[in-house]
């Protein structure tokens, strides 16, 4: 017979698993909102035209009369709120449950709370995306933002499942090699981020040269001018297209490095049974996104490929932070490979 504990633990367990599902749906529903121009669909927030429903035309244009209404983007950006206000709610019960183990020496309760300031601290890059009309940094963090809750989600179900188990959490001293692998993941993200909110998707024509060239004109610095004015509206963007180039061209040497750094550590580990296959899922899914990236170049952005680039993005960053986990968990024997004298 379950005790209350092992009762909670299982409820936790499902929990954990649908936040990380929750967490995936609400990312592809942001991308959808920001690739269909429906990101200031409601021009305030947390409502919609003062509404927590979408109102009729009348209302919207005595409310901002500065901001016509459009039913279609006003509809996929509260949607998107909605499932967001889903997902909060849902790490709030999660901590609740998880209060009453927060004493077990293997129950993670501070991570718990870190994923409930993280939520939180999405919610205003949420308000703070539509309130500064789209500000390319608020843009990139929110995105961010949005993978980073994914991760802890996972971690979290990871850590609940081997609560479960009664298993120890093995802590192993830091290797250079995964922290380079994770930084370069990182700010791959977030210049994936940067092309999305600065619209630079389009800025080069051809793979795997830009614009019929190997080197075409670009604009560095004004490219990553991280203190654009705070005002305009940055719907479609405001960089010119020497620097949107640049920023499409820094992302794609980024995605060469992380190729690179993801090799190495499949190479490094191909011999241990337990990181082999979740290495090499990892080396596919960043294939796989490196071929979307490329075809969404080449068959100019159409909705549905950027989307599936999104979902990518996603699958690596998953797949990753399971390696990671494998990684932690294996044996002292098998941390280490032997070279052959």
């Amino acid at each position: 017979m379950q005790t209350a504990m092992e009762k909670r633990l299982k409820w936790l367990d499902y929990l954990t698993l649908a936040g990380v599902l929750l967490t995936a749906c609400v990312i592809l529903l942001g991308a959808w909102t920001r690739l269909v121009d429906a990101g200031l669909g409601c021009p305030d927030w947390p409502g919609c035209y003062g509404r927590l429903l979408v109102p009729d035309s009348e209302h919207a244009v005595l409310k901002h009369p500065d901001a016509p209404l459009e039913p279609a983007k006003a509809w996929m950006e509260m949607i998107h709120r909605y499932m967001a206000t889903l997902l909060g709610a849902l790490v709030v019960l999660i901590v609740l449950l998880g209060r009453a183990l927060r004493r077990l020496e293997d129950y993670p309760w501070q991570l718990s709370l870190t994923l409930l300031g993280i939520i939180a601290l999405q919610g205003a890059f949420g308000a703070f995306t539509v309130t500064l009309k789209l500000w390319p940094q608020v843009v990139t963090l929110h995105l961010l933002g949005g993978i980073g809750v994914l991760m802890l989600f996972l971690w979290l179900y990871l850590r609940v499942r081997r609560s479960r188990q009664q298993k120890p959490l093995r802590n192993r001293a830091g290797n250079a090699l995964w922290a380079f692998a994770a930084l370069l993941l990182v700010l791959q993200l977030a210049l994936g981020g940067w092309v999305t909110s600065n619209y630079a998707g389009l800025a080069c024509q051809g793979v795997p040269t830009c614009n019929a060239q190997w080197w075409p004109p670009m604009d560095f610095s004004e490219a990553l001018h991280l203190t654009q004015t705070v005002g305009p509206n940055y719907l479609h963007g405001q960089l010119h297209a020497k620097a949107r180039t640049a920023i499409q061209v820094i992302h794609r040497f980024g995605a060469l490095l992380l190729g690179l750094a993801l090799m190495a550590l499949f190479l490094r580990y191909r011999r241990s049974a337990s990181l082999r296959g979740v290495l090499g899922l990892t080396l596919g899914a960043y294939l796989a996104q490196a071929a979307l990236g490329a075809a969404n170049v080449l068959m100019w952005l159409p909705l549905w490929l950027a989307l599936l680039h999104t979902a990518g993005a996603i699958l690596l960053s998953a797949s990753f932070c399971l390696a990671w986990w494998h990684w932690r968990q294996l044996n002292e024997e098998n941390s280490v490979i032997k070279q052959p004298r």
